[in-house]
């Protein structure tokens, strides 16, 4: 079988799959934030909270409790991490560094999950799982909650209520990952994957030493770590480590894991605002960027021409035997159009163009379909703005789902578009401006640039995942991908939910003749246009300058 069409083959797997998943997992979705009641579980934890999961909150208050649990847990894994070295299970390790130890609690807690260490040879098995993995639940729980409350804030009238942010987000932990994560895990398990708590030990001698490893509980924070579009690995080499991803199989399930709920979230968005249609029309958008990037990474990284490139079936550097191009393509895909940065393959090995759409993915908004939570309400953003686009076109009011798009709702949707663009330029113009910076990078020329403006499109996007090459353990890239991780990712909360209290406060505006038709194709189009425009315009420079100079140039 050709590599090509091993990788289309995969790829139709994963299309099937999906859509298999795709109704069941969003109604479930859809219910278990409609539900009135609370499991026996919950009560008890809302208990230990010392919260009433009943009261509604408005959106200042629902943003209050997003910031603060989101505070906490940022301290509580930075000491954690800085206690290391005199707590259990820390296999030896000495405590992090003060940079380090606030550039990972960052990450985490922005569900980023960007890695500057070796985690095999830093982080101990209480930091990795007490620390770490629990982040992996709630940064990914928080997500979803933002969005959902977003998601009411269009299907509610008259009221500035979003709903409970603590029932949300245990909702979101307890009665979806948990156990989607759980029967990961054991599958992930079946392929070979490692779950133990075994202590350093040598695996062979060679020429330059012996060989050591640790264990640890991989397979159940691999799970998550894929399913909460996560990404940091319990490993340096990530999913391209055997003990993570041993085979093809398993390469193909943690796929599936990253894109299953975030292309089930627009079906719970459309059960949640009474039209299925609507959530049709944000999955065909997401669909078809997916589709369309996984089409043009193949084709750029199986069309170069040469003896090696010919025998290798494709542009191998970089890349696992196991997985090949196809997977890894699929893979690298996957990773960068949603917020989760795994890789099982190293982007900066690429070809010029391929490491381009990695870096497009990220900058599209991680939207496509995005990550858990973020990927839902970036895309409604976007669809915030494609009806106004279409309402200046006809001279109407622009109005969605009911809502009229006024002076507040489109500030609120342009400033939450122009966050991350801005912390991704802004850095990346003040690394190459000062002379310390430039020394991280590994190459000259177009890929060293791109290697720092992938380190920060990676960071502000709450992606992870890295270019390699670039040394980014260092006080300044710690500080600096740490700010632009916390920034990325809650200043277009805050945004997010002001624009779900405006919308939620509103009356419904009838349907007439002349209104939108936001569950049709058209629309699907319009989306999709307004996203490639708003990207192209903002980051083409950029990317001319990086990736499509070093892409024509080879």
């Amino acid at each position: 079988m050709s590599p090509a069409l091993s990788g289309a083959l995969q790829l139709l797997a994963l299309v099937v799959a999906l859509g298999l998943a795709h109704r069941p997992l969003g109604d479930y979705l859809a219910r278990v934030y409609s539900a009135r009641t609370h499991l026996r579980v919950e009560r008890g934890i809302y208990r230990s909270f010392g919260v009433d999961p009943d009261t509604e909150m408005r959106w200042p208050a629902y943003l209050r409790a997003v910031l603060a649990f989101s505070l906490v847990s940022l301290l509580l894994l930075y000491l954690l991490q800085r206690l290391q070295g005199v707590l259990p299970g820390s296999l030896g390790f000495a405590s992090i560094d003060p940079d380090q130890a606030f550039n990972t609690a960052a990450s985490f807690v922005a569900n980023t999950n960007w890695q500057s260490y070796y985690g095999e040879q830093a982080m101990g098995h209480l930091v990795q799982t007490g620390g770490l993995a629990v982040q992996n639940f709630v940064s990914a729980a928080v997500g979803m909650a933002v969005a959902v409350a977003l998601v009411r804030g269009f299907a509610r009238s008259r009221t500035g209520e979003l709903g409970n942010f603590w029932s949300d987000l245990v909702r979101g932990t307890v009665r979806v990952l948990l156990p989607v994560s759980l029967v990961a895990a054991v599958l992930l398990v079946a392929c070979g994957v490692i779950q133990n708590f075994s202590g350093i030990h040598e695996v062979g001698q060679f020429t330059t030493g012996a060989q050591q490893w640790n264990g640890g509980a991989v397979a159940s924070q691999e799970a998550v770590k894929e399913l909460g579009t996560n990404g940091g690995g319990y490993f340096n080499a990530n999913s391209a480590h055997p003990f993570e991803n041993p085979n093809p199989l398993s390469n193909l399930l943690e796929v599936f894991l990253i894109l299953l709920i975030p292309f089930a979230l627009p079906r719970a968005f459309g059960r949640m605002v009474g039209s299925p249609r609507q959530g049709y029309a944000i999955l065909a958008t997401m669909a078809c960027v997916w589709l369309g990037f996984t089409a043009l990474m193949m084709w750029a990284e199986f069309s170069h021409h040469g003896p090696a490139f010919d025998l290798a079936g494709g542009a191998m550097e970089g890349k696992e035997n196991r997985f090949g191009v196809s997977g890894s393509s699929i893979f690298a895909v996957a990773t960068t159009l949603t917020s989760t940065g795994a890789v099982n393959s190293f982007h900066s090995s690429f070809t010029g163009l391929g490491g381009g759409i990695t870096m497009l993915g990220m900058q599209l908004g991680e939207i496509a379909p995005g990550g858990v939570g973020s990927g839902l309400y970036g895309m409604l953003v976007i669809a915030v703005i494609a009806v106004f686009v279409a309402g200046l076109m006809v001279g109407r009011t622009p109005e969605y789902l009911g809502k009229k798009i006024g002076a507040r709702e489109i500030k609120l949707a342009a400033l939450s578009l122009l966050v991350t663009p801005a912390l991704v330029l802004g850095f990346t113009a003040f690394a190459l401006a000062l002379p310390t910076p430039a020394h991280s990078m590994a190459n000259p020329g177009a890929h060293g640039f791109s290697e720092i403006l992938y380190a920060y499109t990676s960071g502000a996007n709450n992606n992870g995942s890295a270019f390699a090459g670039l040394n980014a353990d260092t006080q300044w890239f710690n500080t600096t991908t740490g700010l632009a991780m916390l920034l990325g990712r809650f200043l277009p909360m805050v945004l997010v939910l002001a624009l779900a209290g405006s919308l939620a406060g509103q009356r419904p505006v009838p349907e007439t003749a002349g209104t939108l038709r936001t569950g049709k194709p058209l629309f699907t189009g319009l989306l999709l246009g307004t996203l490639l425009i708003i990207t192209a315009l903002t980051y083409f420079p950029a990317l001319a300058l990086g990736p499509l100079a070093e892409g024509l140039a080879s």
